[in-house]
Parts: C-alpha cells; structure tokens; sequence
C-alpha cells in the first residue's frame, strides 16, 4: 500500500474486523464507504450504531477510527481515491473462495 493510502489502511485494519463482523459481504460495505467523492459518513455510522449495540468497548475505540480515516479519504486526490477502491475490489477478488479465478 503506498504511503498516501497507508493512514487509511492501517486503522481499517484494526477496526474493519470488528466493524464489518455482521455483514454479509464486508468489502461491498467498505466500498459503500469510499464509493462517491467523499467518505459515506452517515452508513459508517450505521455501521458503528451495530457495532456499538454488540460490543461497546470496541466501539468506543472505533469511532474516532471512523472518523480520522473518513478525514483522509475526503483529503485524497481523485487517483488516491481510485486506487484505494482497486485495492478493495482486488482484495475482493483474492479473498474469494476460488482465490479469484474467473467463472
């Protein structure tokens, strides 16, 4: 990961598990987040509400999470932005079963 994306990754490493353990597909809801333009703060939110519903420790250690990395992303170039959403999807496709092979 370059060093412009690496603030970004590195707490969605750390909070990404415990935030996305109730989705059914964690990286569709990770590019509902950086999708358009600027960081979908209001789903993180959500996503945070039934985090802080099942484990209220680690939601009171994720919210600032949240909100730094949403910081970030609304301050990263267009390109940067792009990128982060490829390596999303790339992951996607090397974490499936299939290790990513074409149907």
């Amino acid at each position: 990961m370059s060093m412009m994306l690496e603030p970004i990754g590195r707490p969605l490493r750390e909070h990404g598990p415990a935030l996305l353990a109730q989705a059914d597909d964690p990286h569709d809801e990770l590019l509902a987040l950086v999708w358009g333009p600027r960081f979908d703060r209001e789903h993180a939110l959500g996503l945070w509400a039934r985090l802080s519903r099942r484990q209220p420790a680690a939601a009171v250690l994720t919210l600032p999470a949240i909100l730094s990395v949403a910081d970030r992303f609304d301050a990263l170039d267009r390109a940067s932005q792009q990128r982060l959403r490829r390596l999303i999807l790339r992951h996607r496709a090397l974490s499936r079963p299939d290790g990513g092979a074409m149907v």
